[in-house]
């Protein structure tokens, strides 16, 4: 995923706003992340890459080369929505077709 690639789909927060939003308010906690524009507080489907975003800044490491593309990600992501993992809100990105 690149920088601008939105890693919460339902409130549209993309890579770059959750590592700034690390880098400048030092959260402790993963959970913390909701406080970046409502990050994971969606469907849920992002809170797992959510916290590898933490833990990568955590331990002061770079992205791994095999993070998924930005669409393998939404596609994932409406796969978890359709198995009822979690329900977008409104004016969330659409799930993709099957």
């Amino acid at each position: 995923m690149e920088l601008d690639d939105e890693v919460c789909l339902c409130f549209h927060v993309t890579q770059r706003k959750v590592l700034n939003f690390i880098r400048v308010e030092k959260p402790r906690r993963p959970a913390q992340l909701s406080e970046c524009f409502g990050a994971g507080t969606g469907c849920g489907w992002c809170r797992t890459y959510l916290r590898h975003l933490f833990q990568e800044a955590a331990s002061g490491g770079v992205l791994k080369a095999d993070e998924p593309t930005a669409e393998d990600y939404a596609r994932e992501r409406s796969k978890y929505v359709r198995a009822g993992g979690g329900v977008p809100p409104p004016g969330a990105t659409p799930i993709a077709d099957a």
